[in-house]
């Protein structure tokens, strides 16, 4: 997939043209997926891309600012002159302006249809705790169930805390474990929760939570990545 650099937006060539069809390649790309309900990582990149462009349009003297990526010493000294060349040259600058104001106008309703699909699917999505609730959740495994699909995913998943000066918040990892087949009538959320107690020794009395989709949605780029978020709401509000 095509993708945008960071600062896509004041790299050499700086010409609106040159700019629109880039912009315009690139969204093609990402509608395409979407039509394919595959909303990851295509909505976070178009939610990144037009915050970078309002923080920059909102402050052109801060070059952290309005750069908001991890850059090497090297990387700063060759972006800060890029930057004050810009800021320096009027015609330049409003060639930039032109392309923030068209770019922004192009990936907010981008945008609102990735939020549109993301709040269908995850209208379709139901979670539930399957066993008793160990005391600490944090640790467990995640059965993932998808529409008609005959077979439900096992992975083991991991919630940690991060915090900083302005705030607290949870991020999750995932592994993938094995699958059980459905067609066994058996393969309920509840035996597969004791079998893996039986076959995987290390989580003794593992947090056990099921997430099942009433339609099949592609897993990796949709499915996985809302039932992860869905995992760490209910963490987070039973803990």
């Amino acid at each position: 997939m095509q993708t945008l650099n960071a600062n896509w937006f004041i790299e050499v060539p700086i010409d609106f043209e040159h700019k629109q069809y880039q912009l315009l390649a690139y969204l093609q790309q990402i509608n395409a997926h979407f039509n394919k309900t595959q909303l990851y990582p295509n909505l976070n990149d178009l939610i990144f891309h037009y915050n970078n462009l309002k923080k920059f349009k909102k402050d052109k003297t801060t070059l952290e600012a309005g750069f908001p990526v991890r850059l090497s010493s090297i990387d700063v000294a060759a972006v800060k002159m890029t930057y004050e060349k810009i800021v320096n040259d009027d015609a330049m600058m409003q060639e930039i302006e032109q392309i923030i104001a068209y770019a922004a106008n192009k990936i907010k309703p981008a945008i609102k249809e990735g939020q549109e699909i993301h709040d269908f699917v995850e209208s379709h999505l139901a979670i539930s705790e399957v066993g008793v609730r160990p005391l600490y959740p944090f640790h467990g495994y995640l059965l993932l169930r998808n529409g008609d699909e005959k077979g439900i995913g096992v992975y083991e998943y991991q919630v940690t805390l991060f915090e900083n000066q302005h705030e607290k918040y949870r991020g999750i990892h995932t592994t993938y474990i094995t699958r059980y087949e459905r067609h066994f009538i058996y393969n309920t959320p509840e035996f597969i929760r004791k079998d893996l107690i039986h076959t995987r020794r290390e989580l003794p009395n593992p947090a056990v939570y099921h997430v099942e989709s009433d339609i099949t949605f592609p897993v990796e780029n949709t499915l996985l990545p809302l039932a992860k978020k869905a995992l760490v709401r209910t963490i987070s509000v039973l803990s």
